[in-house]
C-alpha cells in the first residue's frame, strides 16, 4: 500500500501541465543545442497565449484521468524490482529512473535533469564550460556526432559531423541514458578522455584520445575579405550573439574605404542555441516580415517572431554557408534569408533539427528539458528531418596548390576521345599521369567547417588560390558574392553599401561595377 500510495502521488504530480511547473521559477533564456555535450533549443518559457478553444483543448487534456491498468503494471513491476532485484534499491532511485526513462523516450531531445544536469547546461548557456566541445544527441543507443565547435579539443581532434561515438573512456555508449553520456565527456581542464567513434568510409573504428578543456566559445569571429567583403562566421547562438554580429558588421564597414559590398555568413558546423539570438541575427539582414513560426500543441507555445524595418547592409548581398552541422537555430537563420531571398544559400543540406525546446526548472534544483513546438520558416516550411536545401549545392573538396592555379582543372588528354600520344616521350608521359592519379587517391576531403579566421592573412584577387586551397567553400562563397554585387539591380548600384536606406544619398558618380 506504501508503494502504490507513492506512485499514485508522483504520476497525479507529473501529470500537472508543465506549464504551471515553470511559473514559480523563470527558466533560462538559452539551453543551446551546444557545445560539449547538450542538445537543445529552447523557447521563450511562456508567449502569447493562442485562441480559447486550443486553451480549453489543452486544459481537457490534463484533466484526462490517468489510466488505472497501467499504473497497476508500474506498481506491479516496482514492487517486484524492490523483491527480486539482485541488489536492494530505494524508492526515490526507482522513481528518478522511471522519470529519466519516461521523459527520454519522447524523442532525442527531450530529458530529466536532475539538479547537477541542469546546472551543467547553464554553464553551457553562459558559453562557458569544461568539456571537448562538441554538440551531440542520441541516435540508435550512440551519440551522433551533430558538430564540432571551433577551437575546442574536439574540433582540433579532427572529429567530424556525422561520427557515431561507441566508446567513452573504454566503456560502450549504448545503453547509457543521454545525460549519463553527457556526463561521461564532461570534467576538469586537462583531463584526458578516450572515445571510439565510427565514420562512413573507414572500415575500423577511430580511437581518440583527448584532453578535456575550459571552453568559452567566441560566439562570433569577422575579418574582411578582398578589402571590401566581410566574413562573419558564427559558431553558436549564445545570449549575445545578436549585439556581437551587429557590433561585427560596424567594425568591418569601418574598415572599409566606401563601406561594405557584402557579406559571407558562414554557419557551418554551427549547433544552434538561442532562438531569440537567431531571430536578432536574422532581424539584422531583413527589412520587416517575419522570421520564424512556433507551433506546439499548448496555446502557450504558438508564437510569431517578426523583424523589424531596416537592413543593417542596405541590401548589399549575403552569401549563407551550410553544411550537414548547421543545425536548428542555425537553420532558422538561413532559412529565413532564403525564403526572403534576402540571401543565397550555399552548401550542403542542414541537419535538419526543426523543434523547439523549453526548460522548465523544479522546485528542488533539477529541471525538465521538453520538446514544445516545431518551427517553421517563414513561407510555413518544416525543416524537421529534412533540413535546409541549399540554393547553390557545394561539395566538401580539397584543393591543392597545384590544382588551384591550373586553369580550367583540365586538359586536351581529358576530353572524350582524345588522341593517344605517340612520340617518343609518350611512356614518361603515362608514367608522370600513374604518379599523379596515386597522389590524387591519397588526398582527403577538406574537413568541413575549417576556420579561416585563424589566418591572419586578408584574402585579395592576388592570393584566391590561396583561399582556395585553405577553404574550398569560402572561397566559393567569395566568387559568388562578387558576382551578387556587380549583377545588382541599378538602383543598387547608385547607394553606398553598408549604409542603412534611410541614410543613403543618389550618388551620379557610383560605379556600379564595384
Amino acid at each position: 500500500m506504501r508503494t502504490t500510495t507513492a506512485i499514485g502521488l508522483l504520476l497525479a504530480g507529473l501529470t500537472t501541465s508543465p506549464f504551471v511547473l515553470g511559473q514559480d521559477t523563470k527558466a533560462p533564456s538559452a539551453t543551446p543545442d551546444t557545445p560539449a555535450d547538450v542538445p537543445a533549443d529552447d523557447a521563450p518559457n511562456s508567449a502569447p497565449s493562442g485562441s480559447d478553444s486550443e486553451s480549453a483543448t489543452a486544459e481537457d487534456e490534463s484533466q484526462r484521468p490517468l489510466p488505472l491498468k497501467t499504473l497497476r503494471k508500474f506498481t506491479a513491476l516496482l514492487n517486484q524490482i524492490e523483491a527480486g532485484y539482485v541488489e536492494s534499491v530505494d524508492d526515490e532511485t526507482l522513481l528518478d529512473n522511471a522519470i529519466h526513462g519516461m521523459v527520454s523516450r519522447l524523442d532525442p531531445h527531450s530529458a530529466y535533469l536532475d539538479a547537477e544536469e541542469y546546472e551543467a547546461l547553464q554553464d553551457a548557456t553562459s558559453g562557458e564550460f569544461g568539456g571537448l566541445g562538441v554538440k551531440v544527441q542520441m541516435e540508435s543507443g550512440y551519440l551522433r556526432v551533430v558538430s564540432p565547435i571551433d577551437d575546442t579539443p574536439a574540433a582540433r581532434a579532427g572529429i567530424q559531423p556525422g561520427d557515431m561515438i561507441i566508446e567513452i573512456d573504454g566503456k560502450p555508449v549504448k545503453g547509457m541514458a543521454m545525460p549519463a553520456a553527457v556526463k561521461a565527456m564532461r570534467g576538469e581542464a586537462g583531463s584526458a578522455i578516450a572515445l571510439t567513434i565510427l565514420r562512413d568510409g573507414q572500415d575500423e573504428p577511430i580511437e581518440l584520445n583527448l584532453e578535456r578543456a575550459d571552453i568559452a566559445v567566441a560566439s562570433v569571429k569577422s575579418r574582411l575579405l578582398a578589402d571590401h567583403y566581410g566574413y562573419l562566421r558564427v559558431t553558436q547562438f549564445s545570449e549575445t550573439t545578436g549585439d556581437d554580429v551587429d557590433k561585427a558588421l560596424s567594425e568591418l564597414d569601418d574598415q572599409t574605404k566606401d563601406g561594405l559590398r557584402g557579406v559571407v555568413l558562414d554557419l557551418r558546423n554551427n549547433p544552434g542555441g538561442v532562438l531569440t539570438s537567431a531571430v536578432d541575427v536574422s532581424d539584422l539582414f531583413l527589412d520587416g516580415g517575419t522570421v520564424v513560426t512556433i507551433r506546439g500543441r499548448a496555446a502557450e507555445a504558438e508564437h510569431v517572431f517578426k523583424a523589424t524595418l531596416g537592413d543593417a547592409l542596405a541590401g548589399a548581398p549575403i552569401v549563407v554557408l551550410v553544411n550537414e552541422g548547421t543545425a536548428s537555430a542555425a537553420e532558422i537563420v538561413a532559412g529565413a534569408l532564403q525564403d526572403d531571398r534576402r540571401a543565397v544559400v550555399m552548401g550542403a543540406d542542414t541537419f535538419g533539427k526543426g523543434s523547439v525546446q523549453t526548460v522548465l526548472p523544479l522546485n528542488d534544483g533539477s529541471a525538465l528539458k521538453l520538446t514544445t513546438a516545431r518551427y517553421y520558416t517563414p513561407s510555413g516550411r518544416s525543416i524537421q528531418a529534412e533540413g535546409i536545401v541549399p540554393d547553390v549545392p557545394l561539395a566538401s573538396v580539397r584543393v591543392t596548390a597545384d590544382e588551384s592555379v591550373s586553369g580550367f582543372g583540365y586538359s586536351e588528354a581529358d576530353l572524350p576521345g582524345a588522341l593517344a600520344n605517340t612520340g617518343a616521350n609518350a611512356d614518361a608521359t603515362d608514367s608522370a599521369k600513374d604518379n599523379a592519379a596515386k597522389q590524387d587517391d591519397t588526398t582527403t576531403p577538406d574537413t568541413v567547417g575549417t576556420d579561416p579566421t585563424n589566418d591572419d592573412t586578408a584574402d585579395t584577387a592576388d592570393d584566391a588560390p590561396s583561399l582556395a586551397e585553405r577553404d574550398y567553400g569560402l572561397y566559393e562563397a567569395l566568387v559568388l558574392l562578387r558576382g551578387l554585387y556587380t549583377l545588382r539591380p541599378n538602383e543598387a548600384a547608385n547607394e553606398k553599401p553598408g549604409q542603412p536606406a534611410s541614410a543613403q544619398k543618389a550618388d551620379d558618380a557610383a560605379d556600379p561595377n564595384g
